[in-house]
């Protein structure tokens, strides 16, 4: 994505230019790490959300921690987290990043249908963290997936994006 003047970068399909150069290919079209080494360090975030549909009764089942497996929340929360740690591990061109914080909240809508998982990772590098969030929203996700599968065959997994990314010299106070 575009360096921008604007701290905030919000994120939308404007963004994805046809004429913009793909930074991970070279000048002969291989692929790349790309060299982060003469950027500076700057406090930056990401948030990233993402959303698993099941039914009312897994919900239920939930809630009232019945599922065979354990509390699911909390371990999808916990298995976010280790894997934003783990996202250089995981994507062939990311940056190994030793985040400074993570966090996963989940949400249940009233129509009780879903679990909206909204992740967001800190870190003060050269490169962003993005992919971290990514990584963490999809994780806590596939973890539910996981944990309630034995009772619930019709989940569906979706709409994992970015929804912000920051860039700043110092953390906000």
């Amino acid at each position: 994505m575009p360096e921008s003047s604007d701290p905030t970068v919000a994120i939308s399909a404007a963004t994805a230019s046809a004429g913009a150069r793909l930074s991970h290919l070279d000048a002969e079209g291989e692929a790349r790490m790309v060299d982060v080494s003469t950027k500076p360090a700057l406090f930056r975030e990401a948030v990233a959300c993402g959303e698993i549909l099941l039914s009312s009764s897994t919900l239920d089942l939930m809630e009232g921690h019945q599922m065979a497996k354990g509390n699911v929340l909390a371990t999808a929360r916990i298995a976010g987290i280790q894997a934003a740690k783990r996202t250089g591990d995981l994507i062939p061109m990311c940056h190994p990043l030793p985040i400074s914080h993570c966090e996963i909240q989940f949400e249940t809508p009233n129509t009780r249908d879903r679990i909206r998982i909204t992740a967001s990772a800190r870190i003060t590098a050269a490169t962003g963290v993005e992919m971290e969030a990514l990584t963490a929203v999809s994780v806590a996700a596939l973890t539910i997936y996981d944990m309630c599968k034995a009772v619930d065959k019709g989940m569906v997994i979706g709409e994992i994006r970015l929804l912000k990314k920051t860039k700043a010299e110092r953390p906000p106070l």
